[in-house]
């Protein structure tokens, strides 16, 4: 069977975006951004993701256009015969289900308040009233499973129709609204009394607070961020890179996707900092900013109604954009793997991922008590750090030696792939050779470690 392909380069950019871009975003990157000196911190950020993130992006997407396969089976078409790489794909596969094990229910609550924002539902709630409703709709399974489910069957459905009819088509009508909203957000929150002085905290570089906090833990935070940002090392974006023709090189599709999901984070803070600062509000980060600190902001604001609504929905796009993606690329395994059509690898995942999703749930209610990673912690917070601190760093130093050792796809396979196609191209190839084989898998050991560390000791 003949491989789909996407209908559009701009909506092959959108996509990929879309599973990069999501609530992480808009509730860490501001918050870190500001706590560690402003725009100074904003520089290193945009270093590493030079650096590390569009590397590791160009190794999955030339991994996935050159095996015209998803993480499933793009190791076993590259690999040399009797070599073992294919064992990452188990672990890829694994990845992406415990990922939406608990991005399902985030999703979940961003439409729960955006329902909640255009009902009214927040309309003259005093902000203990408003951390009651969080709470209220965390003690409720019934409550968060059902828009749990909501969320599953809008994804799969959406991708059972198919990749062009389906998922492009949708997802670029959902990035390019989510876009629009985003500047519609910054805009009115820039012009309120008192936010030139959210703008001055978020934009301008503080070095003193930085060097106050200690520029050792900036660097690393500047480091994680720019490396987690982009959802890398679980083939998330290795599907894309198969769906994507040789007309353009991957180089420059990595830099235009990453250059869009920076531009996201940011305009996130333009959004929180000035209304944060407009009505002397800690701009907290987390769970607690977006759904206690930010209500009550909107409570005090003329049309906060509307402009809650607004937030809510472009949160939600942010969320369902990555549902989107990482579903289709769960739709794909059993396409790739036993010939599904996408109707039966939608009813099938839908069952599955419902099922694996529910252990989340109940970590906030009935599993109360169960704390995997000491106290105060829950089913969420042990999936989440299974994600983001191993599968990912891990992945992304396998995707990397794959392609840059002779044991591996190899160098020169990897760099006439990434450089097929109109476009930027990898230049000055043997120290580019010499940093991706030796130094970039060095600092995702770090990485690695380092999420390790900051967990356990």
């Amino acid at each position: 069977m003949q491989r789909e392909k996407f209908k559009s380069r701009l909506g092959f950019i959108l996509l990929s975006a879309g599973c990069a871009i999501g609530i992480g975003n808009v509730w860490r990157f501001p918050y870190i951004v500001g706590k560690y000196g402003g725009g100074a911190f904003v520089l290193f950020y945009i270093f590493f993701l030079l650096i590390m993130g569009i590397p590791v992006m160009t190794m999955e997407f030339s991994v996935g256009r050159a095996s015209q396969k998803s993480a499933a089976c793009s190791f076993h078409v590259l690999e040399k015969p009797g070599q073992k790489w294919h064992f990452h794909s188990y672990l890829a596969i694994v990845g992406n289900y415990l990922l939406m094990m608990f991005y399902t229910t985030i999703a979940g609550w961003m439409l729960y308040y955006f329902y909640g924002m255009l009902t009214g539902k927040f309309v003259g709630a005093d902000s203990q009233q408003v951390t009651t409703m969080f709470s209220e709709m965390t003690s409720s399974p019934l409550i968060m499973i059902g828009w749990m489910i909501f969320v599953v069957i809008l994804g799969f459905g959406i991708c059972s129709m198919g990749l062009q009819k389906g998922v492009e088509k949708i997802t670029k009508v959902m990035m390019i609204s989510l876009l629009f909203i985003m500047l519609i957000l910054a805009v009115h929150s820039i012009f309120l009394k008192g936010g030139q002085e959210g703008l001055s905290f978020y934009l301008l570089p503080d070095f003193k607070r930085m060097v106050d906090i200690g520029i050792g833990e900036t660097i690393v935070n500047a480091m994680n961020q720019a490396f987690f940002t982009l959802s890398l090392g679980i083939g998330s974006m290795a599907i894309f890179g198969s769906y994507q023709d040789k007309s353009h090189s991957l180089l420059g599709e990595a830099v235009n996707i990453a250059v869009l999901d920076t531009f996201v984070a940011f305009v996130a803070g333009l959004i929180i900092f000035p209304a944060c600062f407009a009505f002397q509000v800690n701009p907290d980060s987390g769970p607690r900013l977006i759904f206690i600190t930010l209500p009550n902001i909107f409570n005090e604001m003329v049309g906060g109604r509307i402009w809650g609504s607004l937030f809510f929905l472009f949160m939600s796009f942010a969320a369902l954009s990555t549902v989107i993606a990482v579903f289709e690329n769960i739709m794909s395994f059993g396409m790739d793997l036993w010939g599904w059509s996408r109707k039966k690898g939608a009813i099938i995942n839908v069952i599955i991922v419902i099922l694996g999703s529910i252990p989340c749930i109940l970590g906030f209610n009935l599993w109360a008590g169960f704390h995997p990673l000491g106290a105060g912690s829950n089913v969420l917070d042990l999936e989440d750090f299974l994600v983001s601190n191993l599968f990912l760093p891990f992945g992304s130093f396998i995707y990397t030696l794959f392609c840059v050792s002779r044991y591996g796809w190899g160098w020169d396979n990897y760099i006439e792939e990434v450089n097929a196609g109109k476009g930027l191209k990898v230049s000055c190839k043997k120290a580019v050779k010499i940093y991706l084989k030796y130094v970039l898998p060095f600092i995702l050991i770090i990485i690695l470690l380092q999420g390790l560390i900051d967990k356990f000791f």
